[in-house]
C-alpha cells in the first residue's frame, strides 16, 4: 500500500453503472503512461444500481484503487469522503462521466502547474472548449455563475466543473470546514479558500457535454441561491474560522 502517493483521483459516482467502466479503464490506461504514483479512489454515493458492483470488481483487479461508500445523497458527501480517505500529495476530483478527457489531468500538476494551492477545471477560462453543449444549458449556466460570483466569489468563472485539483493539507483544511453536502458544496469549499488566502487557479479545459447530466437547471438554481446565503451567514458566525470546531455536513 503506497503511504504518500504523488496524486489520488477521487470519483464519486451515484448511479453510474453504464458510464463508470469506460471511466475506469481511461483512468487506468492514463495512470500507466505516468511517471508518478497514484491512487484511485471510487465513492459511490447511495446508489440504486450496480455501481458499487462494477467498482469493487476494478479495486478488487487493480493494485492502489479503493472503493469507499458514502449512503449520505449529495454529490458533495462522496468528494469529502474520498477527500479525506485519500493520501496523495495532490488530490484531483473528477466527475464519473469524464467530461474533461483524463489526459488534460497533468495541466492541473506540477510541473506544468506551478504556484497553486487549487487548480479549478474552467470552461470559460481562455483556451476553453465546450463541445456540444446546447445553448439553453449554456446560458443558464453562465446565469448560475453571475449570481456566483455577485453573491460570493467574484472573479471566478466557473466554479461549478467537476473537476478540481488540492494540494494535500488544502484538501484536509477545506474539507474538514465542509457543510454542505449537495451540489453547492464547491462553492463553499472555494469559498472558505478566499478565507484563507489559498491560490485558486483557473485551468482552461476541453469540456464535452453529457447529455445523461444529473443537474436540474431550475430546482438546482434556486438551491444554490439558498445555500449561497446559508454560505454567507456560517462566514458571519465564524464557522469557517481556523479554531471552530467543523460542523456536522448537511446535503
Amino acid at each position: 500500500m503506497q503511504s504518500h502517493p504523488f496524486l489520488s483521483i477521487v470519483i464519486p459516482a451515484r448511479n453510474e453503472e453504464t458510464r463508470l467502466p469506460n471511466t475506469m479503464e481511461k483512468v487506468f490506461s492514463f495512470l500507466e503512461t505516468q511517471p508518478y504514483t497514484a491512487e484511485v479512489i471510487v465513492v459511490e454515493n447511495s446508489s440504486t444500481d450496480r455501481t458499487a458492483e462494477i467498482a469493487a470488481r476494478y479495486a478488487a483487479q487493480h493494485e492502489h484503487t479503493r472503493l469507499l461508500r458514502e449512503p449520505e445523497p449529495g454529490k458533495g458527501n462522496a468528494v469529502r469522503k474520498g477527500m479525506l480517505a485519500a493520501r496523495g500529495q495532490f488530490r484531483f476530483m473528477a466527475d464519473a462521466d469524464l467530461s474533461m478527457p483524463i489526459e488534460e489531468l497533468p495541466h492541473f500538476l506540477p510541473p506544468v502547474l506551478t504556484n497553486f494551492d487549487i487548480a479549478i477545471g474552467s470552461r470559460e477560462a481562455p483556451g476553453a472548449i465546450r463541445y456540444n453543449e446546447p445553448y439553453y444549458r449554456h446560458l443558464g449556466g453562465r446565469a448560475v455563475n453571475l449570481m456566483i460570483r455577485i453573491l460570493a466569489l467574484p472573479g471566478l468563472h466557473d466554479t461549478q466543473c467537476g473537476f478540481k485539483c488540492f494540494r494535500a493539507a488544502v484538501a484536509e483544511d477545506l474539507f474538514r470546514h465542509q457543510t454542505l453536502g449537495g451540489w453547492s458544496f464547491d462553492v463553499e469549499l472555494l469559498y472558505i479558500a478566499r478565507l484563507r488566502g489559498y491560490r485558486i487557479v483557473e485551468v482552461p479545459i476541453s469540456w464535452h457535454y453529457q447529455a445523461e447530466s444529473k443537474v436540474n437547471p431550475l430546482q438546482d438554481t434556486f438551491r444554490m441561491g439558498i445555500d449561497i446565503l446559508e454560505i454567507l451567514r456560517n462566514a458571519r458566525r465564524g464557522v469557517y474560522n481556523n479554531n471552530h470546531e467543523p460542523h456536522k455536513i448537511r446535503s
